[in-house]
């Protein structure tokens, strides 16, 4: 049966690279943001979000991400609703992309893999971490969100310290040559494990 290795870190934090990585190793890798994404475009989605926020969470029966953005990161009841709606979906789309793989082991990146509860059904998990000074910088340019916007976001999710202490491995990525060296290493022992 095909292994899940969970790869998790803040926002910020350098999981797409790690992510990458994996890919141009060939092992199979799913975005859980990128697939949350597209779920939150489906009529049946649209129209929950709707039905809970209001009507002007939606616009020409799109999601007003704009709006909803506002509601959910400042107030941590609303993003748990909101987490309520999507987590369900993508878990169930993630067990069928599971099925058609054909590695020993496959890779869930997840910003919120402790948050969601994904980490229970993940073999080996790893967190990527890197200095908030470095990841809220990252943002700032990625996003193009002000320092209190990125601010905001990483309140809203666990510490480094907490999710570390409940890894398998880390990767430090404030440089590329080190978190290199690091994946190469967990890369190596997942080899030989599965």
């Amino acid at each position: 049966m095909t292994k899940i290795i969970g790869l998790t870190g803040g926002i910020g934090s350098g999981k797409t690279t790690i992510a990458r990585l994996f890919e141009s190793e060939n092992i199979p890798v799913y975005i859980a943001d990128i697939e949350a994404k597209k779920i939150m475009q489906f009529p049946e989605t649209i129209e929950k979000i709707r039905k809970y926020f209001g009507n002007d969470a939606t616009v020409n029966n799109q999601v007003n991400k704009k709006y909803l953005s506002q509601i959910v990161f400042e107030n941590p009841k609303e993003l748990e609703k909101l987490n309520s709606i999507i987590h369900p979906l993508v878990k169930l789309h993630f067990e069928k992309w599971v099925k058609k793989q054909k590695t020993p082991f496959v890779i869930k990146e997840s910003a919120i893999l402790f948050e969601s509860g994904s980490y229970k059904y993940c073999d080996k998990i790893i967190t990527v971490f890197a200095s908030e000074e470095t990841r809220i910088l990252r943002v700032m340019l990625r996003d193009k969100l002000s320092k209190d916007e990125v601010q905001q976001r990483i309140k809203n999710q666990w510490s480094d310290v907490k999710k570390i202490s409940m890894s398998d491995y880390t990767i430090e990525n404030e440089s590329v040559t080190v978190a290199k060296k690091q994946f190469d290493e967990i890369l190596k022992i997942l080899k030989i494990l599965y």
